[in-house]
């Protein structure tokens, strides 16, 4: 059994409407959730298949930092998907500066947030002080690390190169990326 702690404005989609999203995890993960509206707290106990389980937790995790349930889903898609978080309160020296960070990562209008995703194939979000990845190793790890180049403080017309050639890279390997449609 594992415990996870999620903001109390992302409780409601969790559960979504009637708990339908609840028990869509419920069923596909192979787990039983326990949701505590209060705290935040959320109790995942394995019920089925112990490796789909092993998903459970990120799926939860991933909702509460800000992934819509269908994206989250997208975990049990694929052995090889994973979820990873970047703690942009941790580069910060103070709240001005953790505000540049994630100013800096969004981009304007979004748009950088939208070409890492657009790039790397991942899915990227950005919520409090974290940023969340949902992808396969290879776009998890070209998301991560061009986060950490524009929190260093690299010029943003350096991390879209650098985007583009590791977009290219995944094509030549033949990586399956999903093109961005917005």
């Amino acid at each position: 059994m594992q415990h996870v702690k999620i903001p109390q404005d992302r409780i409601g989609v969790l559960i979504g409407e009637g708990g339908a999203t609840l028990r869509e995890i419920e069923d596909r993960a192979e787990v039983r959730l326990d949701v505590d509206s209060e705290t935040g707290q959320v109790k995942i106990e394995q019920t089925g298949d112990p490796l789909t389980a092993l998903k459970g937790p990120d799926i939860v995790k991933a909702i509460g930092r800000g992934f819509a349930p269908e994206e989250a889903m997208r975990l049990l898609d694929d052995e090889m998907m994973m979820f990873d978080i970047i703690d942009i309160d941790a580069a910060a020296r103070n709240r001005n500066d953790l505000q540049r960070h994630k100013g800096r990562l969004i981009g304007e209008d979004g748009r950088t947030r939208e070409l890492m995703e657009e790039l790397s194939g991942a899915s990227v979000v950005i919520y409090g002080s974290t940023m969340g990845i949902i992808g396969g190793p290879e776009q998890v790890d070209t998301v991560r690390e061009a986060a950490e180049m524009i929190i260093d403080g690299a010029p943003h017309g350096t991390v879209y190169s650098f985007l583009e050639e590791k977009h290219n890279e995944m094509k030549h390997k033949g990586l399956d990326y999903h093109q961005f449609t917005g």
